[in-house]
């Protein structure tokens, strides 16, 4: 088994390899003058299991093209098995057509990694699970609720808890942590007028006197998690908390977080953080390379990777 890093999160693709006490594959993934990706693999991968670490976030692009090419070189290298290993999967929220003449960008990725030679897909918290049915080949997708469940059973142990969805599609898995830390469960209705902004419309459950906990997958622009946490304090919570799986936090979602009413953004270290959210008082990341880790030595060894999570 081998793993290979591509530049997105060096941080995560390193602690992934101490997890496993084996060093990163030796490569150069650079750029050319005119910005062009290149890919050598500067040690022998014939017949090798190979782990291509790579989370196509900001620059989306660049990234995923950095993937693809790292992905060429390993088949024409004769790799004997090929897994992507996206912490986190870019394009993911274009996974249905919005509107007439729109595109699904998330099935497009999904056809350029399996036409590059991928054989296999491990990612996290996909936006949707159908985009596992995009891909033709083996695909898992790693639910990081154990992680938080852990952390939040570290800091915020109580039995005022409760856990709350931001919005309606979100709710399953809302209700997984909430059955894991047998916690009670709440609901914020919302309305999206335009994309990245959201009006809170409605609360279901009584969350007054509670101490809540918003969970979802994504925090982008940070708009709908900040609405809804004043809406949840507005119905009487003492304390507002958010955990998110994949922080992409762009513009200006730190400064957003840092004026809610939020008491701490937990999310995974599955993008790297910019300069700004790592030096937020608010914003804090936790590593989830031991759990993608453990499932990277469940692939290689033909293990169960969904018994991570019985």
């Amino acid at each position: 088994m081998k793993l290979l890093a591509g530049n997105s999160n060096r941080a995560l693709a390193q602690a992934i390899a101490d997890y496993h006490d084996v060093p990163l594959c030796r490569a150069q993934v650079r750029r050319f003058a005119d910005a062009e990706v290149f890919v050598v693999i500067e040690e022998n991968v014939r017949g090798e299991d190979v782990f291509v670490i790579q989370s196509t976030s900001a620059p989306a692009n660049d990234n995923l093209m950095e993937l693809l090419i790292c992905i060429d070189a390993l088949v024409r290298a004769s790799a004997r098995r090929i897994t992507a290993v996206l912490p986190y999967f870019g394009y993911a929220r274009q996974d249905r057509k919005m509107g007439g003449r729109t595109p699904i960008s998330a099935k497009l990725v999904a056809n350029l990694l399996t036409r590059a030679g991928v054989d296999r897909v491990l990612s996290m918290d996909l936006h949707s699970g159908q985009i596992q049915g995009f891909f033709d080949i083996p695909t898992d997708n790693l639910t990081p609720v154990p992680v938080h469940a852990a952390d939040i059973r570290q800091r915020l142990n109580g039995g005022d808890l409760m856990i709350v969805s931001p919005d309606v599609g979100g709710v399953v898995r809302a209700r997984q942590l909430a059955d894991r830390l047998s916690a009670d469960l709440a609901i914020v209705d919302k309305r999206r007028s335009a994309p990245g902004q959201s009006e809170v419309m409605n609360i279901i459950g009584d969350v007054s006197g509670r101490r809540c906990i918003l969970y979802d997958d994504i925090v982008d622009s940070a708009g709908t998690l900040c609405n809804a946490a004043a809406a949840i304090a507005e119905a009487g919570a003492t304390e507002v908390y958010a955990y998110v799986s994949h922080g992409v936090l762009s513009g200006s979602a730190v400064e957003r977080v840092e004026n809610s009413v939020l008491r701490e953004l937990v999310v995974t270290n599955s993008i790297a953080l910019s300069d700004t959210a790592a030096g937020s008082r608010k914003v804090r990341a936790i590593s989830v390379a031991p759990l993608i880790g453990e499932a990277i030595r469940r692939i290689a060894n033909e293990e169960s990777v969904s018994k991570l999570f019985d």
